[in-house]
């Protein structure tokens, strides 16, 4: 995959992967990230549900959904699952609830959830969050 901008191939293929993961373990936030300090950007999905006892078996969804999607634009090794309180997701969940909107949002900060960013891309979620 290009390292520029992303492209509305992989803000596609990501959403269809979101999509299809949502129905196998509930989805709270998603969003691509590049940090700073980081050559490619990642596919973030986060779960309530994703735990380290689940971690293995969710990883394994995620390679069977890609392989079942077959888009050139997803890379599973440029696909991170993490816990849904997780710095990250907590700042995806906290633009969502503040920018609540059908379409993605682009964040143009410097820091993400702690992480020093050049670039996040924030899906919509489908399930009402309460942030604690």
């Amino acid at each position: 995959m290009d390292q520029g901008a992303l492209v509305t191939e992989e803000i596609d293929a990501g959403a269809e992967l979101v999509h299809e993961f949502n129905d196998y373990m509930p989805v709270v936030a998603a969003f691509w990230l590049k940090a700073s300090d980081e050559e490619h950007r990642y596919l973030y999905i986060a779960s309530m549900q994703l735990n380290g006892s689940n971690f293995k078996a969710a990883y394994s969804n995620v390679l069977r959904l890609v392989d079942q999607l077959r888009s050139p634009h997803l890379d599973p090794f440029r696909i991170k699952l993490i816990e849904g309180d997780d710095p990250l997701s907590k700042a995806a969940i906290e633009i969502n609830l503040r920018f609540p909107a059908r379409i993605p949002t682009r964040f143009g900060g410097n820091a993400f959830g702690g992480v020093s960013v050049d670039e996040v891309y924030i899906y919509p979620t489908p399930l009402q969050v309460v942030a604690s």
